[in-house]
């Protein structure tokens, strides 16, 4: 029997195979997402990015790869943000008060004791007002993907717990540099001081301040349960970490891919929250453990009452009517 034809048949199925699989990796479309935070298990950014990445290459059978870039491998947020902008930088899970900075529209979500709870966050943001938000940026060249979460923020400091707006006065909170938040602290007759991350936590120790106002997961990750003593569960701002994209990045995608892309974003953020909440609940005991006296606030109307001024900024700034519908579904 004469064996070279199928020996021959064989080289050539081998070779097409070999041809089909480099044109396939050339063909693969790879969408590089940063974020500035670590990649560590809980962190909420990290969570996020795995998600997105593992839902993606899932459900589009590899055809699109997503790349990870944590602890600002691609640049500080607002770096990002430009980059996406102009198509330098494909993606990435950025905090909410910088893309306000971007976009001012965006400072609805900073804005002190509006959501009650992470599922009327949630509802608001998977709603018509998160549809305008999205819409105000995607103008800009940038689309939301999805509201992911990172908690809500709280109060630590060494002067005493908060249970009251009257608990406030007089205690130096470092602020991130965001006159929402400058705007809140001062309303509640606290002394707002504005600082840089990298600052903070010596800041605390040596009493230049007495505290801050940090999400659960980034008391615990920073061990600030070190240098405070008090932490009063406020809940006073939720966290929002969105994840966009360029959307030249996402042009450069096949329709197929881009509708695959969208929808693996859904079902990443809607995972990326439930492993948020369930983060929280086992970060907060951990604090306990750690020697941090936890208390909550005894009447959140009345922070609402004290924190008006900031609200009243908002509209002025020409917010009023999304405003108004963010007030409508959290009622």
């Amino acid at each position: 029997m004469n064996r070279r034809p199928l020996l021959s048949a064989l080289l050539l199925a081998a070779g097409l195979a070999l041809n089909l699989g480099a044109a396939q990796a050339q063909n693969k479309a790879v969408i590089k997402l940063g974020w500035t935070t670590s990649d560590g298990a809980q962190d909420p950014y990290a969570v996020g990015a795995r998600a997105f990445k593992s839902a993606v290459e899932r459900d589009t059978k590899g055809a699109v790869e997503v790349q990870l870039f944590p602890n600002r491998a691609l640049g500080d947020e607002r770096q990002m943000l430009e980059g996406m902008r102009f198509g330098t930088v494909d993606a990435g899970v950025i905090t909410n008060a910088v893309i306000a900075q971007m976009e001012p529209a965006f400072s609805l979500n900073d804005l002190p004791f509006l959501y009650g709870s992470e599922a009327q966050a949630h509802k608001v943001l998977d709603g018509a007002v998160g549809q305008e938000l999205a819409g105000k940026l995607a103008a800009k060249g940038i689309v939301v993907l999805g509201f992911m979460e990172g908690g809500f923020r709280n109060m630590i400091n060494n002067k005493r717990p908060v249970s009251t707006p009257d608990d406030v006065k007089g205690v130096k909170y470092r602020v991130m540099q965001n006159p929402v938040y400058i705007g809140m602290f001062n309303s509640l007759g606290g002394s707002a001081v504005p600082m840089a991350w990298g600052e903070t936590f010596t800041a605390v120790q040596q009493g230049t301040i007495d505290g801050l106002e940090i999400p659960l997961a980034v008391i615990e990750a920073n061990k600030y349960y070190e240098v405070t003593k008090f932490l009063s569960l406020t809940n006073h701002t939720y966290s929002v970490n969105a994840l966009v994209i360029s959307r030249r990045a996402l042009d450069r995608l096949s329709p197929e891919q881009r509708n695959a892309v969208t929808a693996a974003a859904r079902s990443a953020t809607a995972q990326q929250r439930q492993v948020a909440a369930a983060d929280a609940e086992k970060t907060l005991g951990a604090l306990e453990k750690q020697g941090m006296k936890v208390n909550r606030i005894a009447a959140v109307a009345d922070f609402r009452k004290n924190v008006t001024p900031v609200y009243d900024k908002f509209r002025q700034d020409g917010h009023g009517a999304l405003l108004d519908k963010a007030l409508a579904a959290v009622k």
